[in-house]
């Protein structure tokens, strides 16, 4: 492989100019697919397989008027304490409101008469149906709230800007007459976008890239891979849009991994070509170093990372699936842009790349004296004391994994938005009135077998719900005209996300044999609630096989790069630490609410369900990102003919100072997508971060050189018969070194005869 990518490096060298226009062809041409073809994002998304999902195929099959399959917007209307919403005036500002809404979108000019239209809005943006309080007894006990819906026969995502904005505006009239009016619903959903604060986590980027390089020119070179590289990604990312239903965190979750991997790429092996540059090489030969040695290290990371996302594919969730594989294209570009385009773009920049004092002196011990100082103080600081160093980081990481021992999964709903939003406004006058299970009904799905009556089943079915701990409410039943398939809504007493409502819902699943002897009618629970916690039962069920799975992988490809026992076995172990203080650390911030305030968490509650399984994949490859460039530098050392500890020393001074600015760029980036708005963002944007900080510092920076100073020269062991069966990768490229010696010994002048 590094023979291979030598060569690759010096031809894009040789062919720079051709390499340079292909890149520009791709990043242009993407970028016009992408924008003429791409389509809306979604919200929606099914899971086949669940019981909540089967009920509701089956809804939606026997009766789909009745299954709501579109878009809901619910209006909360709120009197001054002690007044009541039947009282006439209140009544007549919210019969009022209601018929507006079921005026939409003729009545345009009326509600917008400052705004033109420039194209007739679609059919579809009329409400499909409009629920008034009064006729569907959706009044408080108190009388102080009414709850009134609006549905839509489309899709969040197809509402248009202009649907959106009267939805907000219908309540004016009701406002005015003395009306607390709240929207929450899908309908209201906006597009998520990558929040402003991505721009800060960028400028600290470019700036740990200027400290590290101590030039202006090297430390533009990762940040124009990025742009090629995330900018060609997220291209073909929105032209997927165009033929698959794609959810917009999709995008924002691939820009961000994007971003940071196609940095860190670019910075291991500019830094590896200032050094070899610095050494006296030619440019041409210091790039094919580079990219022969950094180049294979960044291969075998970026192989990681995408092997591991394509991974949570086999959870069987297509959204998360989906939202993997966009993050594999950024991921699988960004390798693809630093072995082939940065190269080239180094031919352009030559011995610039160097900083002007490198340049005065192009000495190797130059280049790298000042630059490994620090980290080989590090290392010997480490290699001192091992067995100190590697209890404290141990006890230490484990202390931080204590909280995940009480994690729970769920997903976020209204009750996570900003306090002063619409929609959580609404969750909190529904919870305080209705009650919190008001806010997540459930639906339970009656299959009528031909031959059974159905009015008498399904009022035993009603009698048996009311009966169970934790109903707060059973609505009346209904029958399709077909009498095959009967609905009733069930209230909670609890909220949608915490643990009681879903085992409600398990007790309801249990009960149903039981109630299929009595009734002859089998039933199943759906509803968006139902739906969730399946979701939410399905990922925590795979997260201990993907786990096993990942960890397998990596054992295998540290045993295939570094031909050693221990050391896969040893950065394993590293990488679970950091995964258990990672989730440590989410639990604490996001369920137990430490720090929320000063991270703008707005209320806690359970661990998004898809988090820790992404998380796994993607902290995963990552962690091999700094494995593979840090210790693929100690191996090399220690081939080179170097004592174990020396040569873990000189690993760390000349990796070390490029693996701090990495990580410092990974954290900074993902740190920039903690202010997003969306929960979601939040909270997978902070995960990612602290996981980098862990695994860098800690685990690869301090407990790997720790392990390897203990171990001396048996961390580097490997049996004879493993070492004939297994390829030989040359990760650390030993057969580079001979290839370059050969060239170098017949490029010679020979000696006259």
């Amino acid at each position: 492989m590094a023979v291979y990518l030598y060569r690759l490096g010096r031809f894009a060298f040789r062919n720079r100019w051709a390499m340079l226009g292909f890149w520009i062809v791709m990043l242009v041409g993407s970028g016009i697919a992408g924008t003429t073809l791409s389509g809306q994002t979604t919200a929606a998304f099914s899971v086949p397989g669940i019981p909540s999902q089967e009920a509701f195929d089956l809804m939606a099959e026997r009766a789909p008027e009745m299954s709501e399959g579109g878009t809901r917007a619910r209006f909360v209307f709120a009197v001054p304490d002690g007044r009541s919403v039947n009282e006439p005036e209140y009544r007549a500002a919210i019969e009022a409101t209601l018929e507006e809404l079921a005026a939409w979108p003729s009545n345009f000019e009326e509600v917008f008469p400052d705004r033109e239209l420039e194209e007739a809005l679609p059919d579809n943006q009329t409400p499909s149906q409009v629920r008034s309080p009064f006729e569907t007894q959706s009044i408080s006990p108190n009388e102080q709230v009414a709850l009134a819906e609006v549905l839509f026969f489309v899709q969040a995502d197809g509402l248009i800007a202009e649907t959106r904005d009267f939805l907000f505006a219908a309540g004016d009239a009701a406002r005015d007459a003395g009306l607390q009016v709240e929207v929450a619903g899908d309908a209201l959903q906006a597009e998520v976008e990558p929040p402003a604060s991505e721009l800060i986590g960028v400028a600290v980027a470019a700036l740990v890239l200027v400290i590290t390089f101590s030039s202006l020119l090297a430390a533009g070179l990762p940040l124009m891979m990025a742009f090629f590289g995330v900018g060609i990604g997220s291209s073909l990312i929105a032209l997927g849009t165009g033929f698959i239903d794609m959810s917009a965190e999709s995008g924002i979750l691939a820009t961000m991994l994007g971003i940071a991997v196609s940095i860190d790429y670019a910075l291991f092996i500019v830094s590896r070509f200032r050094v070899e540059l610095a050494s006296g090489k030619s440019i041409e030969e210091a790039i094919g170093i580079a990219v022969g040695t950094a180049g294979n290290a960044v291969v075998f990371a970026g192989a990681t990372v995408m092997i591991a996302l394509a991974g949570l594919s086999v959870v069987g969730i297509p959204f998360l699936t989906i939202m993997a594989f966009a993050a594999v294209i950024t991921v699988f570009f960004a390798v693809l842009i630093a072995i082939s385009l940065l190269p080239a773009i180094l031919g352009f920049v030559g011995r610039r790349a160097l900083s002007r004092k490198s340049r005065r002196n192009a000495t190797a011990q130059t280049a790298t004296s000042s630059d490994a100082s620090t980290s080989m103080r590090w290392g010997r600081f480490v290699t001192s004391n091992p067995l100190a160093v590697l209890l404290v980081a141990v006890i230490g990481l484990g202390v931080l994994a204590i909280p995940a021992f009480q994690i729970e999964l769920g997903f976020p709903g209204d009750e996570s938005s900003p306090e002063d939003s619409t929609n959580r406004k609404a969750y909190d006058l529904i919870s305080e009135n209705f009650g919190p299970g008001f806010n997540g009904p459930l639906l339970i799905v009656a299959d009528i077998p031909e031959g059974v009556p159905a009015q008498p089943a399904m009022s035993a079915i009603r009698d048996a719900l009311t009966d169970i701990d934790g109903v707060a409410f059973v609505g009346p039943a209904i029958v399709n005209q077909a009498s095959d398939l009967g609905i009733v809504s069930v209230t909670p007493t609890t909220a949608p996300s915490e643990a009681e409502t879903a085992d409600l819902v398990r007790f309801i699943r249990d009960s149903a044999e039981a109630l299929a002897e009595q009734t002859g009618v089998a039933i199943g629970v759906t509803g968006i609630t139902a739906i969730l916690i399946d979701v939410s039962d399905r990922l925590g069920e795979a997260l201990t096989p993907y786990l096993i799975v990942v960890v397998g992988l990596a054992m295998v490809l540290l045993l295939l790069v570094f031909r050693s026992i221990v050391v896969p076995i040893k950065a394993t172990l590293g990488f679970l630490l950091t995964i258990g203080a990672t989730f440590g650390a989410v639990v604490a911030v996001f369920q137990w609410g430490w720090l929320a305030g000063l991270l703008g968490v707005e209320q806690i509650g359970p661990i998004l369900s898809f988090l820790p399984i992404f998380m796994i994949g993607v902290v995963f490859g990552l962690a091999m990102d700094y494995q593979f460039f840090l210790v693929t530098r100690m191996r090399e050392e220690y081939v080179k003919g170097a004592s174990p500890r020396d040569a873990v020393i000189r690993g760390i001074g000349f990796s070390g100072r490029i693996v701090t600015a990495a990580a410092i760029i990974m954290i900074s980036v993902f740190l920039g997508f903690v202010a997003a708005p969306s929960p979601i963002i939040k909270s997978i944007g902070f995960a990612l971060a602290f996981g980098v900080l862990v695994d860098a510092f800690v685990v690869r920076l301090t407990i790997v050189p720790a392990v390897l100073a203990l171990l001396g020269r048996s961390a580097w062991w490997l049996p004879r018969w493993l070492n004939a069966i297994i390829p030989n990768v040359d990760v650390e490229g030993e057969k580079l070194r001979k290839l370059i010696g050969e060239e170098n010994k017949s490029a010679a002048p020979q000696p006259a005869e």
